[in-house]
């Protein structure tokens, strides 16, 4: 008898405390995935038409829509190129703002900024710069890259949309890397320069392979980021020009909305959801192996 009602003030103290979590996971998140999937196994045509059966069928048209996986590996090039730039150069600003260099907090905080700019207010903002002050600068300097109407052509889109990434989402990086670089022990450091360690080997052979567990969730926030991307790519670009900066997300959203296809938009994000978990569970695994090889 004292043993169940033990039990009982044990899982009574365990819904008091993570009762409210679990219920508001299930509302904004699991019971919004399971009608999701529910949706890609029917056909409807408006939010109030009534729902047919249609199987499988929706997910074959989703295969079938050469515009998905055209947008999908845009996005896959997207991914890489914000990847590369956005963990290089946070880590760069990171090992520059705990050098000692003067005013470095200072910068910490300005380099950090531009990450609390929602994305539509920040595409926006820049496409005002890629419209009217980079080709004004372009023109009166005679620097045809930035006289170019960057927003206009369909290479210098793609990359705009890489710049703009790089300029949000580095400080953020940032950040995650000085706690790395402060948890290095000063004392390893101090014993390879008495070695006679440089600073490029000290960066290169001890640094480094120490920020593995900072990279790991870097790079994990850069993919599922970079993936996901749609109120930036919506201001900045609208999928221009010629739908050759439609990521998959936007693409998803037309699909579903523009074109009242929610069956199939429904199952293109269901397809979009699955490479995702895929790509950013390999990324952790073998992230996780480097790290205890490390």
């Amino acid at each position: 008898m004292i043993r169940e009602k033990s039990a009982v003030k044990r899982l009574g103290n365990q819904l008091f405390f993570t009762g409210p979590t679990i219920a508001g996971f299930a509302l904004a998140l699991l019971i919004p995935f399971v009608y999701g999937f529910y949706l890609t196994l029917m056909n409807m045509t408006s939010p109030v038409s009534p729902l047919e059966f249609a199987g499988l069928d929706n997910y074959a048209a989703a295969f079938r829509d050469t515009k998905f996986w055209s947008s999908m590996w845009l996005t896959i090039k997207y991914v890489a190129a914000t990847i590369v730039f956005v963990n290089l150069i946070g880590f760069a600003l990171a090992y520059l703002v705990t050098s000692g260099v003067k005013g470095q907090n200072f910068f910490r905080t300005a380099i950090f900024t531009p990450n609390l700019i929602g994305g539509l207010v920040l595409g926006y903002i820049w496409k005002f710069i890629f419209i009217q002050s980079l080709p004004n600068i372009g023109q009166k300097l005679n620097i045809e890259m930035l006289a170019l109407g960057w927003l206009g052509d369909k290479a210098m889109a793609f990359w705009a949309l890489v710049v703009v990434t790089i300029w949000q989402n580095a400080g953020y990086m940032m950040i995650i890397f000085i706690a790395g670089l402060i948890n290095v022990p000063k004392d390893v450091l101090e014993a390879a320069t008495i070695d006679g360690a440089n600073t490029w080997q000290r960066l290169t052979r001890m640094i480094l392979p120490l920020m593995v567990p900072s990279f790991v969730v870097t790079i994990f926030l850069t993919l599922k980021g970079a993936f996901m991307v749609y109120d930036l790519n919506f201001s900045l670009t609208e999928g221009g020009p010629f739908n050759s900066t439609m990521m998959v997300s936007m693409h998803v959203v037309q699909k579903a909305f523009m074109e009242t296809n929610y069956g199939v938009g429904q199952a293109e994000a269901i397809l979009l959801f699955a490479v995702v978990t895929v790509v950013t569970g390999l990324q952790v695994y073998f992230s996780k192996k480097k790290e205890v090889e490390a």
